[in-house]
């Protein structure tokens, strides 16, 4: 029997499409145009897309913010 070898390269895009965009973060893509503020950027002046790393920037800091709530309420019930 001969043995098969694939070899497969996978190219991670850093610019996605609003539905790209709204499908990394784990939103529907009406909710996603509602709350997202992260700014797109005009690809040769036809193309709108999200940068992944603005989106990133932007989940980071609803996280720390959420995190920051939580401490202090865990705080505030020790007090």
């Amino acid at each position: 029997m001969a043995a098969a070898t694939l070899n497969l390269n996978v190219v991670d895009k850093r610019m996605l499409s609003a539905s790209e965009a709204a499908s990394y973060c784990g939103l529907a893509a009406k909710h996603f145009k509602a709350i997202c503020p992260v700014q797109t950027v005009k690809m040769a002046g036809r193309f709108e897309l999200y940068d992944k790393r603005d989106l990133d920037q932007w989940i980071d800091t609803e996280k720390a913010g959420v995190a920051d709530a939580s401490q202090a309420a865990i705080l505030g019930r020790l007090a």
